[in-house]
């Protein structure tokens, strides 16, 4: 049996979280096939749009077995974004299938910021040597702009001179940074994706 998954968010770069959902799932549901899609909504809802809309129209055009609704903490609190979602399921004139949050703090990069490895190898230069000086797991979802550090950290890992540098495409290195990530277990010692776990670990799909 699959598992269809459809997640949505606020943009394009959210579609980094999708590896790191798909681990948990198969952590949990081992024997199932996982297909997970991003709804990019941006074309077709304009950006006041809400988030039950959003939620009624991705599930219109990713019809799923399950739906994650991400928001990033930014300047509020994990419960804020939480109420945030939970409202607006209370507010869908749809039908909605089984839904998990997802809500890092403060930004999703901060998921990627635990393998130096994945870090090289997304920057072009997985063989660098230059030490990457990661943040230890602890610190994770306190820093102030951790898509500015992973930035910092694909740059220095490509070990690139600034002419160079200016043509290095750091949005796309960040996608490829989740995609080289095989053991996202070190998040396991963060609020965030205990919480993710926690609602993924009562699914059941039998």
């Amino acid at each position: 049996m699959n598992i269809d998954c459809t997640l949505i968010g606020d943009g394009s770069s959210d579609k980094m979280l999708i590896p790191s959902i798909k681990w948990l799932l198969q952590e949990y549901f081992p024997q199932k096939a996982i297909n997970i899609e991003y709804a990019d909504l941006r074309p077709i809802l304009p950006k006041k749009a809400s988030l039950e809309e959003k939620i009624c129209l991705a599930i219109e055009l990713f019809p799923c077995d399950l739906l994650f609704v991400h928001r990033d903490v930014e300047k509020e609190t994990y419960q804020k974004r939480q109420e945030e979602i939970d409202i607006a399921l209370k507010k869908v004139q749809c039908s909605i299938p089984k839904t998990v949050s997802v809500i890092p703090c403060r930004m999703s990069e901060a998921w990627l910021i635990i393998d130096a490895n994945a870090i090289r190898i997304a920057s072009g230069n997985p063989n660098g040597k230059i030490s990457l000086n990661l943040p230890n797991i602890n610190q994770l979802e306190t820093l102030p702009n951790p898509k500015r550090d992973l930035e910092v950290l694909l740059k220095n890992a490509t070990e690139l001179n600034k002419k160079r540098l200016k043509r290095f495409n750091v949005h796309y290195a960040i996608h490829r940074v989740a995609e080289n990530i095989s053991d996202y277990s070190p998040l396991r010692k963060l609020s965030a994706f205990q919480a993710l776990e926690s609602q993924i670990e009562q699914l059941n799909f039998d």
